[in-house]
């Protein structure tokens, strides 16, 4: 599992990417823990800098790449 850092989000608990495999990793605050898999280093960033992380998650990552759920 690549570095995570905490993130401020009523939804997401903390988040990270592992720039080999192009996954982006996404705890959620019920404890889930899913890999969205072939994820643009780019995207990651616009995801860490988005005000509502949340949101960000639903609009541009859920549906967009094929996840698998730890």
């Amino acid at each position: 599992m690549p570095d995570m850092m905490h993130v401020d989000s009523s939804n997401l608990e903390q988040i990270g990417y592992d720039l080999d495999q192009m996954e982006l990793h996404v705890i959620f605050k019920d404890g889930s823990h899913y890999i969205y898999e072939g994820v643009p280093e780019s995207l990651f960033e616009e995801l860490t800098m988005a005000p509502s992380k949340g949101s960000f998650l639903n609009r541009e990552v859920k549906g967009a790449y094929q996840h698998t759920k730890q």
